[in-house]
Parts: structure tokens; sequence; C-alpha cells
């Protein structure tokens, strides 16, 4: 069984645009955020792609990686992810090529099939291309090839990314990308940030399928888990309301920006609201130290993850980097006896 111990600390940031703030608020906020996280250890810091939404400002994703690795020393910055079926494989190679050019060892390349946004966006960035099933792996391979070393008479090389050898993770929320994961021996994320619904069947599947590869040994998987840490539960519960809000936003249609916590927010719901909020919230860890513990135990014991991604929009950034500290305290505590 793994130990909590053993479980990596990373972060996925969305660069929640606030209330009352802006896009460039939001891109310093997402910085400092990374700079704090590095500060802490944590080993990765992702950040997501997604489109026509005032409310998240991680639209041009590789820009915003050459940003956050620029202001960092140590940390892999990465996407989590890039969604393919909107980019030409190519571009994808030079872009992160050039990114792993720029910080040698610290660029990942996490790979979505999902759109990452609304049908007219999609068709926008799409344009008149229709996407199949088959599109997806043969472009995952694709990107892999224009990645690895150029071969003898070969035709078309991506200058930069060639050699570069990204390290390619495939990110999902269903079984597809599991499947798809283990057999080309990939690390896998899943998405139980927001979609947690199959977490523990993508993974056994992942698990049981994989293929040992040049790239990786043996299984290795990450899993979204929403974060909310503070002094106190109540506490916690207060500055999740954010979350909550946003949450019900998605489910409704009704997407924007990141809105200010509000007391007993959960209260002034009706029922199926709440449990909506909750099925999309399953995995998520809010509470005091002593609960944040508890929560990742269990996730540990229940996934066997190799590596917990924090999602955590709290609205105040202060009390954001709180959060994180709290969280990467109460996973390194030692348990005291009872």
């Amino acid at each position: 069984m793994r130990s909590l111990n053993d479980i990596a600390l990373s972060m996925l940031d969305l660069v929640a645009v606030r209330e009352g703030g802006t896009v460039a608020d939001a891109l310093r906020i997402s910085l400092r955020t990374a700079q704090h996280a590095e500060g802490l250890g944590f080993k990765r810091y992702w950040l997501a792609e997604h489109h026509n939404m005032s409310g998240v400002a991680s639209s041009a994703t590789a820009v915003l990686v050459g940003h956050i690795a620029g202001g960092t020393q140590r940390i892999r910055v990465g996407s989590g992810g890039v969604m393919l079926p909107n980019h030409a494989p190519l571009v994808v190679a030079e872009a992160f090529g050039t990114l792993a050019e720029l910080y040698p060892g610290r660029i990942d390349l996490g790979l979505g099939r999902a759109p990452g946004t609304d049908p007219l966006t999609m068709r926008a960035l799409r344009r008149d291309r229709v996407e199949t099933e088959e599109d997806f792996p043969r472009d995952v391979q694709e990107l892999q090839r224009l990645l690895g070393p150029a071969q003898p008479g070969q035709r078309l090389v991506a200058t930069p990314g060639a050699g570069t050898n990204v390290p390619i993770w495939l990110l999902g929320s269903s079984l597809f990308s599991a499947q798809l994961a283990a057999e080309l021996g990939l690390p896998y994320a899943f998405a139980s940030h927001f979609a947690p619904r199959y977490l523990l069947q993508a993974l056994e599947l992942y698990r049981k399928r994989f293929k040992p590869s040049a790239t990786l040994a043996q299984p290795y998987v990450a899993i979204g888990v929403p974060v909310i840490a503070a002094p106190s539960d109540e506490e916690a519960e207060y500055l999740a309301s954010s979350t909550y809000q946003r949450v019900l936003g998605i489910l409704t249609g009704k997407r924007g920006l990141l809105p200010r916590p509000v007391e007993h927010y959960m209260d002034t719901l009706q029922v199926q609201e709440r449990a909506a909020i909750a099925d999309f919230l399953a995995v998520a860890v809010i509470g005091g130290p002593q609960t944040v513990r508890a929560g990742f135990e269990q996730l540990a014991q229940a996934t066997q993850a190799d590596e917990f991604i924090l999602v955590s929009d709290v609205f105040d950034p202060e009390l954001r980097l709180r959060s994180l500290d709290i969280a990467a305290a109460a996973k390194a505590a030692v348990p005291q006896p009872a």
C-alpha cells in the first residue's frame, strides 16, 4: 500500500479571473502562486487550456507555460492540458520544443481530447475539421515522433522540438484515455477535480493494461484534487463557497468570474443543487489541517495515486497561498498516536 508521504503534490491552475479583478491580475496571481508552490516543494505546476470563458485566462496555454517557467527556478511546468483536437501536432511540437530548449528538463506536455470550450468556439478553433475517434491516438503518436530524435530521411522535422523528448501525459475523465495511456506506456492524469465518476474504474483499467515503454517502465498516475484548506473546517467551508458558486454556474451554463465567498451558501440552495455540487466535487478535500490530512489519506488509500494535482480556487489570493501551505503541511504531518 502506498503511503501518503510517498505521494507528490503538484498544482493545476485555471488562472481564474476574480470578481472585481482583471485578466492581468489573474496572470500576476498565477505566477506568484507558482513561485509559492515551488517554495513548498511541489513537483509540477500545470495550466489548463480553455476558451471563450470570461472567468478563465489560460487559453494561450503554451504562452503561460513559458511565463511561469521563466518566473520559477526548479518546478516542472506544463499543460494540464493542451486540447490536442484544437491544434496541429506540428504546432504543438514546435511550441513545447521551444519551451524545452528554453527550460530544459522542466517542461511537461499533458494532452486532452476534449475541446475545452463550447460548440461555437470549437468550430472557430477547428474551422472545418471533423474529429473522429481515430484522430487523437494518431495525433499523440505523431507528437511522440516529432519530439523524439529525428530519423534518417525524415522529411517533417519539428524545429525546435526534435530530440527534446518532452514528457507526454494523457489526461482524461473517461476510460478512453486511460486505455490509450496504458497501450502507449504513458503517464496518466485523471480529471477527478471536475469529473470523478469514473476515477477508480479508469485507474484500474490503466494499471491492468499498462505496457512498459521506452519512457515509462511502470504505471504512473496523478489525480486532480480540489482543495480548500484553512485553520478551521468552518472557515474552509466559507472559502469553498466561491468554488461551489463556480461549480453551480458550470452545471447551469452560467459561467462567470470567480465569485466572492458567501456565508452559509449551501444552505441557500435546493436539495438537487447541493447534490449536483457534491457529485462534481466528490473527491474534494475541504477543511482544517486534520480534515485535510484525513481526506488525503482516504484518497491515497482508495486510488494508490503517485501524485495529487491540487486545484485551489480561493477568492483571496493570500488565503489561496495559505491554503496551499496548510495542505502541504497536512500531507507531510506525522500522524499523532491516539
